[in-house]
Order: C-alpha cells, then sequence, then structure tokens
C-alpha cells in the first residue's frame, strides 16, 4: 500500500512540473508556470544592444554562452549566463529597418522558480547601460 502511495505521489510531482521554453528557443525545467520575461525595446543596434547585455551579464554574474540561433538570421542573438544562482537567458532581436532592437530577459532558478525582480534588474541594467 505505500508503495503504491509513493508512486502515485511520484507521479503526481512530475505532472505538476515540466518544462518551458526559454527567450533562445531551449527548453528549460520549471516547477510553476509564472511570468518569468520582461522585454524592452530600445533605439539602438542589435550590436549596441547585445554588447550592453553581455556587459550587465559580466557585470553581474557569468557569461555561460552566446551563440546565434541557427534558424533566424544574424538579426537575432542570444546568451545565457548565471546571476544569483539563475540561469538567465538574454535575446536580442531586430524589431523593424530603423535601429528598434527588442531585448528578452528570462531567469530560472535551480528548482524552476522564476525570478521576476532579477529580470527586471537585469533588463533595467540593460537600458541604463544603453544610455552610456
Amino acid at each position: 500500500m505505500k508503495m503504491k502511495f509513493f508512486a502515485v505521489l511520484a507521479l503526481g510531482a512530475i505532472a505538476v512540473t515540466g518544462c518551458v521554453s526559454t527567450v533562445n528557443d531551449q527548453h528549460t525545467f520549471a516547477s510553476t508556470w509564472s511570468k518569468d520575461t520582461v522585454a524592452g525595446r530600445y533605439q539602438r543596434s542589435v550590436d549596441q544592444a547585445y554588447q550592453a547585455a553581455v556587459t550587465v551579464i559580466q557585470n553581474n554574474g557569468v557569461l555561460i554562452t552566446e551563440f546565434i540561433p541557427h534558424d533566424n538570421t544574424n538579426a537575432v542573438r542570444s546568451l545565457e549566463g548565471k546571476v544569483n544562482q539563475r540561469t538567465v537567458w538574454i535575446r536580442v532581436e531586430a524589431v523593424d529597418a530603423r535601429p528598434t532592437t527588442q531585448v528578452s530577459v528570462q531567469s530560472r532558478g535551480s528548482w524552476g522558480g522564476s525570478d521576476l525582480d532579477l529580470v527586471h534588474e537585469i533588463e533595467k541594467e540593460i537600458a541604463l547601460q544603453l544610455a552610456r
């Protein structure tokens, strides 16, 4: 009886948790389905916004990977980093012909929970970096 109870409990835990898509078109573990992404638009080129994002991640934590998603043009760049023991994904993409760029920031902790405060902080620091 105890084995059946724990088996049902384990299956329930697996059913409640799952995977979510990240802003760089990958998937990660998630235990909550709360909002975990913030986007901002800036009148800057993709290169300028991307360099600002790299600088912010390096100032606050560790840059893990930088890449250009294969299914997009060079107008889209992504990076992944660790800040305050949270994984942070940033996607920088051109929105239109004039230099308008969208920066999307997403964060998840090791247990799959979102950290919206960290996401807002990183996005705001990118905006301040672009203003310099």
